[in-house]
């Protein structure tokens, strides 16, 4: 994601919100979180760029924690820190 051109971002955020107009139309979810996944460490296993986007909805057990609850979580520290 961080080797995107200029054109290639403002091409993924028009995506982004055709993305958005579908899922709101089809699902009608009550929020969204949006992200990358940047190197191994964060999750990605194939070097390339691709958003999640990620319909949420007021029912869901996690409701309202967001994608950075888990790793905020006591058992995600760093040793010694």
């Amino acid at each position: 994601m961080f080797e995107l051109t200029d054109d290639e971002i403002e091409a993924t955020f028009r995506l982004l919100r055709e993305a958005k107009t579908m899922l709101d139309e089809r699902y009608r979810p009550d929020g969204y979180n949006v992200g990358w996944n940047c190197r191994p460490v964060a999750g990605q296993s194939i070097p390339h760029a691709h958003m999640h986007v990620i319909p949420r909805f007021d029912d869901e057990p996690y409701a309202g924690r967001g994608m950075r609850w888990w790793i905020k979580q006591p058992e995600n520290r760093r040793p010694g820190r």
